[in-house]
């Protein structure tokens, strides 16, 4: 194997440990990462003297290459994570923890995993409960989602007649026929207001008034069409990209451009809408990864014995569920919460905050402190030292049972870096980040902006994005079952590659906690499709028992037209003095400006500003939290018959 190398190529000759030599990684090798190993050894990392040279080791071992594939993490960096891998070995914590034997699910039962979890279980199960939302769900897909179903259903097909099994798969020609398929796609086109020529445009790096592409176009995100029918035409144009190596903070500053019927982010929709949505970036995410020609195999849920109290090595759910009962509401987990908050309280300006270890047998002491009076309000956080509660910080996270980025989307976290572009590895991210629970997605936030506010204080503090995330790779991403099934080989594999994803998800972190326009358009799709169907099949005598309601309604609904054709909207407050106001329409009217004018006429010194939100109801949409730059015309273009309400957020 060829070993050339430029003068400024950095080699990895270490973390070597008795275990016999292993050969060098190759580019391909370095993004198929699993975890880490237990094994303890030494690092050690030197620069290339000379093109083709192979500097030696003090073990005399094979060294290891930097592949260029990769973004620019410098040696110390690098140094950085094989200390703290170190680290977490000595600590003990992982010798305590129940080793699990994490197994990809078989052929075919992967597939039908996912159409359950994608609520089309009713293309293998004509007995699933789901059926109709089935054919609307359907009936919104893009070419490239459709592919993606289409696949799975034909793999479970085949799978089960190998097995010689009963079978009612229905062909996948008469799940999509190809005239209904045109028609969905030219709807789905339609509802994100792009033509095709624009799509390609954009997919292609270019957009208006840019032939060609240019900067401004690659670092544009565009949320109003499907990932993967970008990724599609990115293919179908062949465009080449040579990977560059970025140092820290010269990651390029994509963009959202703006969305005159307003960002819609996790937490703003109902749950009813939110299922729906996780629903569709499932189906997403798999034909993004399809496109690229990236199979991802998911692994099986784990099933191990957990503490059902305490602070460590207990579940989310389980933690929240004690939270709840002292602050309702509560989203965090209280420990993670408190120990964030102690570590900035400490100051954030102190030299390697997260990287320097407390003494382990103080953080051992203090943690079991912690469990017998945290809940208590005893524990003297005064006493506790800002490095041992960084420690503690990761300790937590290490020793969740399940983790954190969850077994079921582990191995598609650790694929992202197989996308072609940086643009479709942060398109990943945001579907992937969709995907995950609500306890993981809340904690994960909170972690996250922690990080960044480390990083904010990195003159004084001197962690900067890549040494933040070096640091913390190995404790979110060595999770219980992954510890000691791999190699050196692979744990090199996977050092330079966990540590740019983590590096990801904080650089862009405020971009991916939004939900596409593609995406809520689907959702808005499917609920008129749920609703005609309702209206179909409503019984008579319901029908006949609201009559009089039904033409109460009409005429409220009447008087509300003739309102919004006289240039005004009617604004609901029911939680406050002022419970209806009339809104005068304009073009320039924003969410904001109605918020503004509802604060001049409410009574109550009581109510804040940040604590409102104007809602989106009904119409295509469940419940919608406005974001505050929504131009209201455009959005009843939109949603015609939605109603404006006035609501308290909880914070």
């Amino acid at each position: 194997m060829s070993r050339q190398q430029d003068e400024r190529g950095v080699v990895l000759t270490a973390y070597t440990s008795n275990s016999e030599a292993l050969p060098a990684i190759s580019c391909k090798e370095q993004t198929e990462f699993l975890g880490a190993s237990r094994k303890t050894g030494q690092y050690n990392v030197q620069r290339c003297k000379a093109a083709g040279a192979a500097p030696g080791s003090s073990s005399g071992k094979t060294p290891y290459q930097r592949c260029s594939s990769q973004d620019s993490l410098d040696e110390q960096a690098m140094v950085d994570y094989f200390k703290e891998v170190e680290i977490i070995q000595r600590s003990g914590d992982a010798e305590t923890q129940e080793e699990v034997q994490l197994k990809v699910a078989d052929e075919g039962e992967q597939e039908e995993a996912w159409l359950m979890e994608a609520g089309l279980a009713t293309l293998f199960d004509e007995s699933a409960s789901d059926g109709e939302d089935s054919i609307a769900l359907l009936s919104t897909l893009t070419r490239t989602q459709a592919a993606a179903v289409e696949r799975r259903v034909e793999t479970l097909k085949q799978t089960l007649r190998k097995r010689n099994k009963p079978y009612s798969v229905p062909d996948v020609r008469e799940i999509f026929k190809p005239a209904s398929q045109s028609k969905d796609e030219a709807e789905s086109t339609e509802r994100s207001g792009s033509s095709k020529q624009e799509v390609e445009g954009l997919g292609n790096g270019a957009g208006p008034g840019t032939p060609g592409g240019g900067a401004d176009a690659e670092t544009d995100i565009n949320l109003e069409v499907s990932f993967s029918e970008q990724a599609l035409t990115y293919k179908e144009g062949l465009k080449v990209t040579q990977p560059q190596n970025e140092a820290d903070d010269r990651l390029p500053d994509f963009r959202v451009s703006q969305d005159k019927t307003g960002q819609t982010r996790v937490g703003d929709l109902s749950a009813e809408d939110m299922k729906k949505v996780r629903r569709l970036v499932l189906i997403e995410m798999s034909a993004l990864f399809d496109t690229c020609g990236i199979e991802v195999k998911a692994h099986k849920a784990l099933k191990v014995r957990v503490r059902e109290s305490g602070l460590f090595g207990v579940s989310l759910s389980t933690l929240l569920e004690q939270d709840q009962r002292r602050i309702p509401g509560t989203k965090v987990p209280l420990i993670l919460q408190h120990l964030m908050s102690h570590i900035e309280e400490q100051g954030l300006d102190t030299e390697g905050v997260l990287r320097i270890p407390g003494a382990a047998t103080r953080v051992k002491a203090v943690c079991h402190e912690l469990e017998h009076k945290f809940y208590e309000g005893v524990f003297p956080w005064q006493s506790l030292k800002q490095h041992d509660a960084a420690s503690l910080l990761k300790l937590f996270i290490r020793e969740l049972p399940y983790p954190l980025l969850t077994v079921e989307y582990f191995s598609a976290f650790t694929s992202v870096l197989k996308l072609p572009t940086k643009k479709q590895q942060l398109q990943a991210l945001n579907l992937l980040l969709l995907l995950l629970p609500e306890p993981n997605r809340d904690t994960l936030k909170a972690l996250l902006e922690f990080f960044q506010r480390v990083t904010d204080h990195k003159d004084r503090n001197k962690m900067t994005l890549n040494n933040v995330a070096v640091v913390m790779a190995p404790n979110i991403f060595m999770c219980k079952g992954f510890r000691s099934k791999i190699s050196e080989q692979q744990e090199f594999a996977m050092a330079t590659g966990t540590a740019n994803i983590v590096r990801l998800l904080v650089r862009y972190q405020n971009l991916l906690w939004t939900i596409p326009k593609f995406v809520l358009n689907q959702v808005r799709k499917q609920n008129m499709e749920n609703q005609r169907k309702m209206n179909r099949d409503r019984a008579v005598k319901k029908l006949l028992k609201k009559m009089s309601y039904d033409r109460e309604r009409a005429s409220d609904k009447q008087e509300k037209n003739t309102e919004a054709e006289g240039g005004f909207m009617r604004v609901q407050a029911p939680q406050f003095s002022k419970v209806s106001m009339a809104v005068q329409l304009t073009e320039d009217l924003k969410a904001s400006d109605v918020l503004t004018h509802f604060l001049s006429q409410e009574r109550s010194p009581s109510v804040k500003r940040e604590d409102l939100c104007l809602y989106e109801m009904g119409g295509n949409i469940k419940e919608r939290c406005l974001d505050e730059e929504t131009y209201i015309t455009a959005l009843l273009e939109l949603n015609p018959s939605a109603e404006w309400v006035i609501k308290s957020v909880q914070h």
